[in-house]
Order: structure tokens, then sequence, then C-alpha cells
């Protein structure tokens, strides 16, 4: 048997479909890495709540984080039960200075500026409202509270 001299020629079809797979999973991964930063890192809205501050806790089983919630002024009803009930806002705090400033301060009346994301990520708090700043602080006598 003789042996041929000549270079195999590569398949073309085994490298346009190493090229097809090659491409496919880079937008499939630019897919899923655009849809997860939607999901949560995106900042959906931004704003500004007042109210009187119940608590701040630093909480969690694995991660540790601050959370708050301020009651805010007027009433609504619940539609299925048609009670009344205060309007409350649930917020993680997104650093430790905040945490002190919020928890040596219960009860008094904040305006606090928050972010609003889609999703919640267990190492920055458990709701999907992160305060970030505290625009204003006062005592709640002087207010309609």
């Amino acid at each position: 048997m003789e042996k041929s001299n000549q270079p195999q020629q590569p398949n073309k079809f085994a490298s346009g479909a190493k090229k097809f797979f090659g491409w496919f999973l880079l937008v499939l991964f630019l897919i899923l890495a655009g849809a997860f930063y939607w999901k949560y890192y995106f900042v959906f809205g931004d704003g500004v709540k007042s109210g009187v501050l119940n608590y701040s806790v630093k909480k969690g089983k694995l991660f540790k984080t601050y959370e708050g919630k301020l009651i805010q002024e007027g009433i609504r009803s619940q539609a299925a039960g048609g009670g009344i009930s205060n309007n409350e806002f649930e917020f993680s705090i997104e650093n430790d200075s905040i945490y002190q400033i919020l928890s040596l301060n219960s009860g008094k009346v904040f305006d606090l500026h928050y972010k609003e994301y889609n999703g919640v990520l267990p190492w920055r708090g458990n709701t999907r409202y992160v305060v970030d700043q505290i625009i204003q602080m006062r005592d709640s006598k002087n207010s309609s509270f």
C-alpha cells in the first residue's frame, strides 16, 4: 500500500459548525449577562419617601444586611380584607454609616432617597428598595404624623 503525500483537506462543514457554535455561545452569554444585569443591577427607579422611622435592624443568616421600615402618613385600605392599615415602606440600607444614623434616631421623621431594583440580591438586602441617602431628619412632634 502506498501512502499519499498530499495533505488532507480540512472538513469545511466541521469548521463552519465550530465557528457557528462559538458565535452562538458568545451571543447566548451576552444575552444572559444582559438579562442578569437588568434584573439585579439596573436601577428601575429612584425617589424619596417620607415617614416616621419604625425600626432599623441588622439581620441575615449568611449575609448580614441592614433593613428598615418607615410608617408613612395616611391610611390605605386593604383590598381583600377591607381593613385599614398604615402605609409602610420597607427598605434595605446601603451602608453602615446610614444604618448608624437611622438606628440612633428611631421614631423621628426621615426623608430618605432610595433606588429601586428589579430583583433582590441576598448581599444587598431583603427588598428591592435600597436607601442610599438621608435627605432630612426632624422630630416627629413638628409633623402631622
